[in-house]
C-alpha cells in the first residue's frame, strides 16, 4: 500500500516530469492539444500511471478541512455577511471559464493507458484506471451541480476538435454517464478497506454513486415542471441506483458507525481524532504530516487555530430549533424544552448532538500543555466585542474543534479531516427508500437507529412519528420530514446543506423572504447586530430587510461565463440569466 510519504514524493516527481504535459487548471477552450505530447515516453509501466493519478489527490477534490462552505450558503449557518446567491444579487459571469482542465487530462489518461495492454497484466494497474473514472465522475458531478447540463467530452481534443464546440449534453445523460464512470470505478478499484488516506477504493466509489444518484433523483422529482426540469424525468431510476449503491456498501460489513457507548461525547470525539486508521465510520480522510508536507499550500492545515474563536462564523437559530428533545419529540409544545432565556437552558433535555456541535459556556474551550483548562464562558462573556469574537447568531460552532492548545498552530497543525464517512451512506439509503415509498421499520433500524443510538436518542418509529407543527415541508410525509431532519442534524457543518436545498428545490420553503436569526440578545453584553421584535439576534436585518431575494427561476444554477458562449455559440445560457 502506498504511504502518504510515497504519495507526496511521487507527486513531486510527477510535477517535474509532466510540467509540459499537464495543465490542470486549463479552461475548456484552451487549445494546447495533449495528444501531441509523445505519450509513449510517459506511460510505459504501471508506476507511470500511479504517478500520473497522484495529482488528483489534492484540495480541488478533497478539501483541506471542513470549512462549512456548503452550509454558509444555506439556512444552516450565519456568516458576517449574507451569501450573494441567497440574496439573489449575483450577475452573469462575463469572463472566466467552466474549467475542463481535469476532464482533458483524465481523458488523456484514459486514452493513453491502453498502451500498456499486452505488455503488463491489467491487474497491476487497474486501480489507477478505476481512479481515473472516479475522478472524472467527481469532476462532472461538480459541473452538474453548478451548471446543469454541460457538454460531455470523452476524447482527447486538439485545436480543431469538434468537441470543443459541442452543444450541451442533456442533464439526464450527463448523470447517467457519471454513474457509468462510477460503475467502472467500482469494478477496477481495490475492494480492500485500505488505510483510508492514501488511495480511493471501491467502497468510496459506491458512496459517491449513492450521493450522485440521490441528488439526480431528487432534482428530477422536485424540479419537475420548473425551468430546471428534465424532459422525460425518471427520478425513481436514480433512487433505485442510490439504494443499490448504498446497500452494497452497507452489506460489505466493512464499515459501521463509531460508537463507544458514550452518547454525550462520541459524536464530538469522532471529528477530533488524531488518526482515523481503522476507524469503523471513516472511509476516507486527509492526513497531515509536517515532516512530509510543511510549506505545501495544498496540505497546510490550521483548523483548530481558526475555530478557537468564532471570527464571524455561527449556527442559525433555525438549525438549532431542529434538534429534538430527549424524548424524540420536537421542541414545539414540549414540556422538556427549557426555553430560550440562556443557551444552557435552551440546550437542556435536547439531542446530545446539539451540545457536541455548538459550544456552551460551561464546556472546555482550551486545554493548556500543563493540563489546565478554560471554558467557553471566556468567549461568551466577550462575544461580539471584536472581530475574532464575532458570532452573528450567538451560537458558536465547536464540531471538529480540539481544545488542546498544542494543536492550535497556524498552518502547521496536523489534525486530520474526514472526507467520506459511513453516516452519509446510511442517510442516502433511507432517503432514497423513502422517496420510493418502500422504507420500512427494518430500514429505519439499520440506518437512522445507529445514528440515534450513538447520541442516546430514541429510535424513529414509522408508525408513530410525533407531529411537528413547524415541519419545514408540511406537504411531504412525516417520514420524509424526519429523514430530512436527521440528515440536517447529523451532517451539519460538513458542506451538504446547499446541495440538499438545491436538489429538493426547497429555496421557496427555506430561503426566499427569510433571514436567519440567533439566540436572545440579552445573553451577551456587547451586541453590534440588530435584534428582532422578540429579542432574538437578527444580524441581516439591515442587509436584507425583506429577507433573501433568491430568484427561484435562476439561482439554483450558476451562469455560463459569457466568454465561453462567445467562443462556442452552441452553448446556451442557463435559465433566468
Amino acid at each position: 500500500m502506498t504511504t502518504m510519504k510515497n504519495l507526496i514524493t511521487r507527486y513531486t516527481i510527477m510535477i517535474a516530469g509532466f510540467v509540459t504535459l499537464l495543465s490542470c487548471n486549463d479552461d475548456f477552450l484552451e487549445r494546447q492539444p495533449l495528444d501531441e505530447v509523445g505519450a509513449d515516453s510517459y506511460f510505459t509501466k504501471p508506476l507511470d500511471l500511479e504517478i500520473y493519478m497522484n495529482q488528483y489527490y489534492n484540495a480541488s477534490f478533497f478539501p483541506k478541512y471542513p470549512n462549512h462552505g456548503g452550509d454558509y450558503n444555506s439556512d444552516n449557518m450565519v456568516a458576517s455577511v449574507p451569501d450573494i446567491r441567497l440574496q439573489g444579487t449575483r450577475t452573469v459571469t462575463t469572463t472566466g471559464t467552466i474549467g475542463f482542465g481535469n476532464v482533458r487530462s483524465l481523458n488523456y489518461f484514459l486514452t493513453e493507458y491502453k498502451k500498456l495492454e499486452g505488455k503488463h497484466n491489467f491487474d497491476t494497474y487497474k486501480q489507477y484506471v478505476g481512479e481515473a473514472y472516479f475522478f472524472k465522475a467527481l469532476t462532472y458531478f461538480s459541473f452538474l451541480k453548478t451548471y446543469g447540463d454541460i457538454p460531455w467530452v470523452d476524447v482527447v481534443y486538439g485545436t480543431t476538435s469538434p468537441e470543443l464546440y459541442s452543444s450541451r449534453t442533456a442533464r439526464n445523460i450527463v448523470a447517467d454517464r457519471i454513474l457509468g464512470c462510477l460503475d467502472t470505478a467500482v469494478m477496477y478499484l481495490s475492494a480492500d478497506k485500505t488505510n483510508g488516506y492514501s488511495r480511493v477504493n471501491k467502497w468510496m466509489a459506491l458512496l459517491v454513486q449513492s450521493r450522485v444518484a440521490l441528488y439526480e433523483g431528487s432534482w428530477q422529482k422536485y424540479h419537475n415542471g420548473t425551468p430546471f426540469g428534465v424532459q422525460n424525468a425518471n427520478p425513481n431510476k436514480y433512487f433505485e441506483i442510490a439504494v443499490k449503491a448504498a446497500g452494497d456498501l452497507m452489506n460489505s460489513g466493512l464499515y459501521s458507525t463509531y460508537n463507544t457507548g458514550k452518547p454525550t461525547t462520541d459524536y464530538y470525539d469522532l471529528f477530533t481524532k488524531r488518526d482515523y486508521t481503522g476507524n469503523p465510520e471513516v472511509l476516507f480522510w486527509r492526513r497531515y504530516d509536517n515532516d512530509l508536507s510543511r510549506g505545501d499550500a495544498d496540505f497546510t492545515n490550521d483548523r483548530n487555530f481558526r475555530m478557537a474563536q468564532p471570527t464571524g462564523r455561527s449556527m442559525a437559530k433555525e438549525t438549532v430549533d431542529q434538534y429534538l428533545c430527549t424524548d424524540g419529540r420536537p421542541i414545539t409544545g414540549n414540556s422538556l424544552f427549557g426555553g430560550y432565556t440562556t443557551i444552557s437552558q435552551e440546550f437542556e433535555n435536547r439531542d446530545p448532538r446539539l451540545r457536541q456541535t455548538i459550544a456552551t459556556p460551561d464546556q472546555v474551550w482550551k486545554i493548556a500543555a500543563n493540563g489546565t483548562s478554560q471554558n467557553w464562558s471566556v468567549v461568551y462573556n466577550t462575544l461580539n466585542s471584536k472581530a475574532d469574537l464575532e458570532s452573528p447568531s450567538g451560537y458558536v460552532i465547536q464540531k471538529g474543534y480540539d481544545p488542546h492548545v498544542i494543536y492550535h498552530v497556524q498552518q502547521y497543525e496536523e489534525t486530520p479531516s474526514i472526507l467520506f464517512r459511513y453516516a452519509e451512506v446510511l442517510l442516502n439509503y433511507i432517503e432514497a427508500k423513502a422517496e420510493l415509498g418502500s422504507a420500512t421499520q427494518a430500514d429505519i433500524d439499520k440506518t437512522i437507529k445507529p445514528l440515534r443510538d450513538r447520541a442516546g436518542m430514541p429510535n424513529l418509529l414509522v408508525g408513530s412519528i410525533p407531529n411537528d407543527p413547524k415541519w419545514d415541508f408540511p406537504t411531504l410525509s412525516p417520514l420524509l420530514n424526519e429523514i430530512r431532519r436527521e440528515r440536517r442534524i447529523e451532517l451539519v457543518g460538513e458542506g451538504f446543506r446547499w446541495d440538499d436545498i438545491a436538489r429538493w428545490a426547497a429555496a421557496d420553503e427555506l430561503i426566499v423572504g427569510k433571514r436567519p436569526k440567533g439566540f436572545l440578545a440579552s445573553q451577551i453584553a456587547t451586541n453590534p447586530f440588530s435584534v428582532d421584535q422578540n429579542g432574538f439576534l437578527d444580524p441581516y436585518q439591515k442587509a436584507v430587510p425583506t429577507g433573501y431575494g433568491f430568484k427561484l427561476g435562476r439561482d439554483y444554477l450558476t451562469s455560463i461565463p459569457e466568454s465561453e458562449i462567445v467562443l462556442n455559440d452552441k452553448l446556451t445560457q442557463n435559465p433566468g440569466w
